[in-house]
């Protein structure tokens, strides 16, 4: 297939939904700066537009190249995480990121992309009687639990949560039986006094019990949460205009502009506004969800929907955060909140996802 056929096939209706969700996180950035491109938005808009071409030329790469590179960004993302404990930046508590002088990245955004391709290879070099045996899985389990551990060490929970899902669900979508869903659930739930006794921070028992009562330290460990709420209501049904949020313009809304940046939304624009962001992103998923079951491949088939269930899951745990739904967690509203690695994972996996439709009726080898 030639460069110029490449080019006509790729998905302009997805790549109109990714420019028309990220416009609206520069306006919020915008609003959230109190009306100033400074010192967020015009950052993003840079982002965005590196991130965009990446999203192209990713795309256009021939999905045979990107099955071969599965092994090694896996291991590359791993060499990234430990150089994170070793050397690691530190910030809010945490360190997360390796300082590279023009952005901060983030290792674990990347590896959440990684993981998801390498048992996608894993799986295609499978036939479903081999998936069914319980042993072929002892080595896909080792390859989410490791990232799962040096992440849970910076410490991150939310991105811990986050790869094992995305990892459930590429297990699920392989054929892995139900009934071995059943026991891991249930050796989850067995495993959560111990996790609450020995392995969680005091910070997260806080978000926790902030959780189950959000009026127990309205100024404290509850104040993230109740602003939310407060903002959320006070947008009413078409908002109080742009930026006319009385919660974010006082600085009563925490992390604004990363976390929190829907209700940013929510307090300016209203249920209407919301509401069409939450449209857009689940156009955005339904595309995703399309084109891996187009896929011939199984490795095409697997990754398209392992990212795509990737970014709703982030989508769904960012809004019922902000709901106080779940514990706050941490996790940003993709292709909206401000932040470097976060916006060019999300673009570099609707690259992926893109040449894998490109590629759709490529036939793979098991082992490349």
């Amino acid at each position: 297939m030639g460069l110029w056929d490449k080019i006509t096939q790729l998905n302009l209706g997805l790549i109109f939904l990714i420019c028309l969700t990220a416009s609206i996180g520069f306006l919020a950035l915008y609003s959230a700066a109190g009306g100033s491109m400074s010192p967020w938005a015009s950052k993003q808009m840079a982002r965005f537009a590196v991130g965009f071409v990446m999203m192209i030329v990713i795309a256009l790469i021939d999905i045979r190249w990107w099955q071969r590179l599965s092994y090694y960004a896996y291991a590359g993302g791993l060499v990234l995480l430990v150089i994170v404990e070793v050397m690691g930046a530190v910030g809010m508590g945490a360190q997360r990121w390796i300082n590279l002088g023009f952005i901060q990245l983030q290792p674990s955004e990347l590896m959440k992309i990684a993981t998801i391709m390498m048992l996608a290879q894993y799986f295609h070099a499978k036939t479903l009687e081999d998936i069914r045996n319980v042993k072929n899985l002892i080595w896909p389990t080792l390859i989410v639990l490791m990232p799962v551990g040096l992440v849970m060490l910076q410490p991150d929970l939310g991105t811990s949560l986050m790869i094992m899902m995305g990892a459930g669900a590429i297990y699920f979508m392989a054929g892995v039986s139900l009934w071995l869903f059943a026991i891991v659930i249930g050796l989850g739930l067995a495993f959560i006094p111990i996790a609450w006794f020995f392995l969680l921070h005091d910070y997260q028992k806080q978000r926790v019990l902030t959780f189950l009562d959000p009026e127990r330290d309205p100024l404290g460990a509850g104040y993230h949460i109740t602003q939310s709420k407060i903002a959320l209501g006070s947008g009413g049904f078409d908002g109080k205009g742009f930026l006319n949020g009385s919660q974010s313009r006082l600085n009563f809304l925490p992390e604004k502009q990363t976390d929190f940046i829907f209700t940013l939304w929510a307090e300016e624009w209203g249920f209407i506004g919301s509401v069409f962001i939450l449209l857009l992103m689940m156009l955005i998923c339904g595309y995703g969800f399309f084109i891996a079951m187009r896929c011939r491949s199984g490795f095409a088939r697997l990754m398209a929907m392992g990212l795509s269930v990737n970014f709703s899951l982030y989508v769904f745990i960012n809004i019922a955060m902000i709901m106080g739904v779940i514990p706050v967690v941490g996790v940003p509203l993709p292709l909206v909140s401000y932040g470097g690695t976060a916006m060019l994972a999300a673009l570099a996996s609707f690259g992926l996802i893109m040449s894998a439709n490109i590629h759709r009726s490529t036939k793979l080898p098991r082992y490349p």
